[in-house]
């Protein structure tokens, strides 16, 4: 069985938030059913090879709960027409509170949408309107109502941490209402400051300022502290998630399984080759509707044995349990720690990682200080 996950980019939303530098458009609303019917010939007509049977559809942006719910049944129906959809397969919808109603969240569970991540980000309005949110507490809070009353029973929540001014009272309360709330899933980020965007700005011209390192790292283990109280796992540097509930489309990227990407923007992991769609949305409904779909795909990376031996390394490290040592020898017939055994030792001899007789895995200093580590095996 040659099984895939299936990303699909919905590039509109009603507000870019003042952190973004995803490639979405605001409103946009004439560019919406072109691109859609663009995003359907892709799917019918790009030639990926053999992949069969789809286990994960991941519906991201921008925001995908801002358009049309048809149009995301449209998507959904070709993927099917395309492809074999496991009958369990976890079929995740971004939603942003302020873009989602009844009647939308009714439409995505009649067509199989059975997994949710709602943009949160904290429970203080004050911080929500300083970084550009569209939505209160409140109206979070109606939409979870909402999306259990209509029967969803796996819903994730995005926290942000390390706001300019965001306090560590601010940031508890965040947590414990959204613990009372019991969602399945909980993605805990870090602000990353993307040049360009208007949050960069101020904090440039010092109208605000980012929070320090430390308080950053007391955040984040206050965060997972918290959530491992009331149950959660820790599985993922970001993630955390009830027994059982892990995001399977995440965890099948560190697992280095392959997906494939649709629409503007959007990257593929195919054969060992990584490619990636255009970014300019114009580019991308002229080159489908001219029928030249290859145009608008770049070759990123192709993979020979050695580069993807460190990916796999570099992206297991992000799971909690590190990377299985049995689970190397079998794709790469060799023992990582022969292999890796330059890289292993120093990590080691700087307590950025650990190891035991079956995993290779971060430390708590490793977790701090992720990306120096992840910069060894790039």
């Amino acid at each position: 069985m040659n099984r895939f996950g299936v990303y699909v980019h919905i590039p509109f939303c009603k507000k870019k938030c003042d952190y973004c530098d995803f490639v979405s458009f605001s409103n946009s609303n004439d560019l919406q059913e072109r691109y859609i019917e663009c995003l359907l010939k892709e799917i019918e007509y790009r030639n990926i090879g053999t992949k069969e049977k789809v286990d994960t559809v991941y519906f991201g942006g921008g925001t995908p709960s801002f358009i049309n719910a048809t149009l995301i049944e449209k998507v959904l129906n070709k993927i099917r027409e395309k492809f074999e959809v496991k009958e369990d397969a976890e079929i995740t919808l971004e939603v942003n509170p302020g873009t989602a109603n009844k009647e939308k969240l009714e439409k995505y569970k009649s067509i199989g949408i059975n997994r949710l991540s709602i943009g949160l980000q904290s429970s203080s309005d004050r911080l929500l309107k300083l970084i550009g949110r569209i939505h209160t507490y409140d109206e979070f809070v109606e939409v979870y109502r909402l999306a259990r009353e209509v029967g969803f029973k796996n819903i994730n929540v995005d926290l942000m941490l390390a706001l300019p001014t965001q306090t560590m009272d601010e940031l508890n309360d965040s947590v414990e209402k959204i613990v009372d709330l019991k969602p399945e899933h909980v993605s805990v980020y870090s602000l990353i400051l993307e040049e360009g965007t208007p949050l960069e700005k101020k904090i440039s011209s010092k109208e605000l300022e980012l929070i320090d390192e430390d308080v950053e790292r007391k955040m984040y283990w206050g965060v997972k502290e918290k959530l491992k109280r009331n149950g959660y796992v820790h599985y993922e540097i970001s993630n955390f998630a009830l027994e059982g509930m892990y995001s399977r489309h995440n965890v099948d990227c560190w697992n280095q399984e392959e997906y494939v990407g649709y629409g503007l923007a959007s990257h593929s992991y195919i054969d060992g080759k990584r490619v990636s769609n255009t970014e300019n949305i114009e580019e991308y409904i002229e080159n489908i509707e001219s029928s030249i779909l290859d145009k608008n795909i770049t070759v990123n990376e192709v993979q020979d044995r050695e580069a993807m031996a460190k990916e796999f390394m570099m992206l297991g490290l992000r799971k909690i349990n590190g990377v299985s040592i049995s689970e190397f020898e079998r794709k790469f017939s060799i023992n990582p720690l022969f292999y890796f055994r330059f890289e292993i030792e120093k990590l080691t001899n700087e307590d950025l990682i650990e190891v035991d007789l079956d995993n290779i895995k971060l430390t708590n200093k490793g977790l701090d200080l992720a990306n120096i580590v992840f910069e060894e095996f790039v």
